[in-house]
């Protein structure tokens, strides 16, 4: 069984996040509460209890993990030895026909993740991911280990808790697809370098990792050791990105690179992820809105490309109102449901509920169409300036119906089709949901 821990040592700057073999517990100097990684949600609701003793149980997730990677080692025949003579002819022993076929079209900007999630059984991301590794020549290139690639995406995707309705694996896998659209747009697919793709690919995979379902401000309020550990800024984003580099360094997946090549990896892996912070929205629109004004963005230029693949990854992140109809609806529907939950456990513990949470005042069709006209628009409105493509405008197709869909159904809600939440004109970007990804 795996026990997951941080280190406190306060001369480790960054906290990285050690997995370790057996009962292992770590307790801060400063006193904070015993976290078990696998716990779900993770947040420690002794907080509430200061006088109660509340044994944790033994994470059945982690179990899982392992069991999942048993069988697939018990299954697949390359990991009993058999000689495979082409690498791309590893997928094709283990996936079902109908989701061979999907990822054949994979490209395609109508992919339907619900789907390929139900044809692999809930393996979407490491199936996904997989596939586009290979696709990429990746493997190859960085002379990677297919099992130990294996085993990292097996990692990661049960890292993601599968009861969160919106943030779970699911999510990252169709973050992942998007961003795989995006690089092979003409403007990135002809500058990016593997190494930049690599990257893309872990960051997306990896963006939401361990999230707990709940966001910032509910962390704040609730003095959770993750909001202490980073002062209050940028807490989910730096704490899946700590516990995607924690899953790097495990699996021996880059092991037999330098020292100084894994590093810049892993710092490059934070930018991306970090970039997703949704509180940080204005920053960087404007930072990309100013090099298109100024048509200074040049993509031989490695800072200026990886300044693209963060745009690209917050353009993934929050792409839901840009796929078609069927599949933006479900996903509104997922993130709502996990924002009201988090307002009934805020109304629960008497922690004021936070915008958007309140299930007895806000509608789906009120969030959505703020969340579009603040977020969503702006963002991809600018995208479209930079790659003038196809998939751009079919993006802000889809998004002009979507949100022409959700004011129907707010007119037929309220009888006027000219209410829009306040919400996301009157808050603060610190008050923001943190990672909305809200259709």
């Amino acid at each position: 069984q795996r026990r997951g821990a941080i280190s406190y040592d306060s001369s480790d700057q960054t906290a990285l996040y050690i997995r370790m073999l057996g009962d292992v517990r770590v307790r801060s100097r400063a006193g904070f509460e015993t976290e078990r990684r696998g716990s779900h949600p993770y947040i420690d609701f002794r907080i509430f209890h200061s006088n109660s003793e509340i044994e944790v149980s033994v994470s059945a997730r982690n179990v899982r993990r392992l069991l999942s990677f048993q069988r697939y080692l018990r299954s697949s025949r390359f990991f009993r030895g058999i000689t495979v003579p082409n690498s791309s002819n590893i997928l094709d022993d283990d996936y079902n026909g109908q989701a061979k076929c999907m990822l054949e079209k994979v490209g395609n900007w109508n992919f339907d993740i619900f789907l390929f999630d139900r044809l692999t059984n809930g393996n979407s991301l490491v199936s996904l991911t997989f596939h586009l590794f290979n696709l990429h020549g990746l493997i190859e290139h960085f002379q990677l280990d297919t099992m130990k690639l294996r085993r990292f995406l097996v990692m990661v995707q049960e890292d993601y808790h599968s009861q969160n309705p919106y943030h779970n694996a699911v999510h990252a896998a169709d973050v992942t697809q998007a961003m795989h659209c995006y690089l092979k747009e003409p403007k990135l697919s002809r500058s990016l370098t593997p190494w930049d793709v690599l990257l893309s690919l872990i960051a997306a995979a990896t963006h939401d990792l361990d999230h707990p379902g709940v966001n910032q401000p509910f962390l704040i309020k609730t003095n959770h050791y993750l909001a202490t550990l980073y002062k209050n800024t940028s807490v989910l984003e730096n704490h899946h990105w700590r516990s995607a580099v924690g899953l790097l360094r495990e699996s021996g997946l880059f092991a037999h690179m330098s020292l100084e090549n894994r590093q810049l990896m892993e710092s490059q892996i934070g930018d991306l992820i970090l970039a997703t912070d949704i509180s940080q929205q204005n920053e960087y629109l404007s930072m990309f809105r100013s090099h298109l004004d100024r048509g200074d963005l040049c993509l031989e230029n490695a800072n200026h490309r990886h300044f693209i693949l963060q745009m690209a990854l917050k353009c993934a992140d929050i792409c839901n109102p840009c796929r078609t109809w069927e599949l933006s609806k479900q996903w509104s529907e997922k993130v709502t449901e996990e924002f009201f939950h988090q307002g009934d456990i805020e109304k629960k513990y008497h922690l004021g509920v936070s915008p958007l949470c309140d299930r007895q005042t806000e509608t789906i069709a009120n969030i959505q169409i703020g969340f579009m006209t603040y977020l969503v628009e702006p963002l991809f409105g600018e995208w479209a300036r930079f790659s003038n493509t196809r998939l751009s405008q079919t993006m802000l197709g889809h998004l002009g119906l979507n949100k022409a869909s959700w004011k129907g159904v707010q007119r037929e809600q309220s009888g006027s089709g000219d209410d829009v939440d306040p919400t996301f004109e009157e808050m603060d970007s610190d008050i923001l949901p943190q990672e909305p990804r809200l259709s």
